[in-house]
């Protein structure tokens, strides 16, 4: 008997803990971050679980067998998504995560900084991308259409609720993620800074 295909389907609170999992197995140019962070919720706390929470009709998932393996997040309005993060994520996260005191010298010690600095998402150059994403699939179900239809997903609802343009970051050593934002349509927006980040940006029509 043939298994059922992954399905697309809206975020749920029970997914929370394959997003983390997706999350840290993702975190790491695409790769595995497990080795890299000794706390397993770091990453998904900054970049993926505040936003299913703020957000949840921005979050999907595909699940395969019974579990989430690759979910798209995000905010159709950052500057907003910045002030509710301060508000109404981050405190609840500076008991286990207090601001560091010191410059970052480790992987962690770097995520935490990045924790307690929202508003570094926040650039001048992205003001007519307004929205912004995090997209994550298992290696397993890369290269297999999952990606693209986790994107129209996402697309779909910010049209819906009127977004014109969305934008995101990446690490530009990730070439395998930086050839499908191509395909899907993203280009590149031109910001001053660190070299070690690419940022893209499609219009939504």
């Amino acid at each position: 008997m043939t298994p059922p295909s992954p399905v697309l389907r809206p975020y749920r609170p029970e997914d929370r803990e394959a997003l983390f999992d997706i999350c840290v197995r993702t975190g790491h140019q695409g790769g595995d971050a497990r080795h890299l962070y000794a706390d397993p919720g770091l990453l998904p706390n900054i970049f993926a679980a505040p936003y299913a929470v703020l957000e949840p009709e921005l979050a999907f998932v595909v699940e395969d067998g019974g579990r989430a393996v690759g979910y798209i997040l995000g905010t159709a309005d950052t500057a907003s998504f910045v002030d509710r993060y301060r508000a109404e994520w981050l405190p609840g996260l500076a008991e286990h995560y207090p601001a560091p005191v010191r410059e970052p010298a480790t992987p962690t010690e770097q995520m935490t900084a990045l924790m307690h600095d929202p508003e570094r998402m926040i650039l001048p150059e992205l003001a007519d991308y307004p929205a912004h994403l995090h997209i994550d699939l298992l290696p397993t179900h890369q290269r297999s259409g999952h990606g693209r239809r986790l994107m129209d997903a996402f697309l779909d609802a910010l049209h819906e609720q009127g977004v014109k343009a969305v934008h995101l970051g990446m690490l530009s050593a990730n070439t395998g993620a930086r050839a499908f934002y191509d395909r899907v349509g993203f280009h590149e927006i031109a910001v001053p800074g660190d070299d070690d980040v690419t940022y893209l940006g499609r219009s939504i029509q």
